[in-house]
This record gives C-alpha cells, sequence and structure tokens, in this order.
C-alpha cells in the first residue's frame, strides 16, 4: 500500500500563533485513511525503526528545524542535490 507522508504548513503557521491550542502537522495518508500525527515511525519489514519523522517545536534543533527526519541508516540517496557551498 502506498502512504504519503505530508507536511502541513499552515499547520505550522497556526501553531506558532496559538501554541495553547496546537495542531498536529504531519499527515499519514493513504487510499483509506488519513491520520494526523506529531512523530511518524518508519520501519523495515522486520520491524525495525529506520527512521523518524518528527514534529517538535518546543525542541527544535540547533538550526531551528521544527520538522526533521532522523535515521541511523546509512544507505541514504540524494536526487538533484549538491553539498552546501558548492
Amino acid at each position: 500500500m502506498k502512504t504519503h507522508i505530508h507536511v502541513s504548513q499552515p499547520h505550522i503557521r497556526y501553531n506558532i500563533k496559538n501554541p495553547d491550542n496546537m495542531k498536529k502537522v504531519l499527515t499519514v495518508k493513504t487510499y483509506k485513511d488519513n491520520i494526523y500525527c506529531d512523530s511518524v515511525i518508519i520501519k523495515d519489514d522486520n520491524g525495525k525503526e529506520v527512521a523518524r519523522l518528527v514534529y517538535s517545536p518546543d525542541k527544535p534543533l540547533s538550526c531551528g528545524a521544527k520538522v526533521f527526519l532522523i535515521t541511523d541508516s546509512e544507505n541514504i540517496e540524494t536526487i538533484g542535490g549538491k553539498p552546501y557551498g558548492n
């Protein structure tokens, strides 16, 4: 089953203005479901976590990012990019 994970920019903007009534910003979409959440764990076929997509407005990364993907995998392919500064 194909799954799309979407980050809602309007919900992020809403949350900045309404910190006491925050909306979920990540959406996991399939042909039958649309689930809003704060984190998504991506697992391999054996059930082992390979990546985690996180929305963390209270503890952003040092660069300021509030939505980020964490993985220990070294098997990552970049497409259409180049190192910063090159």
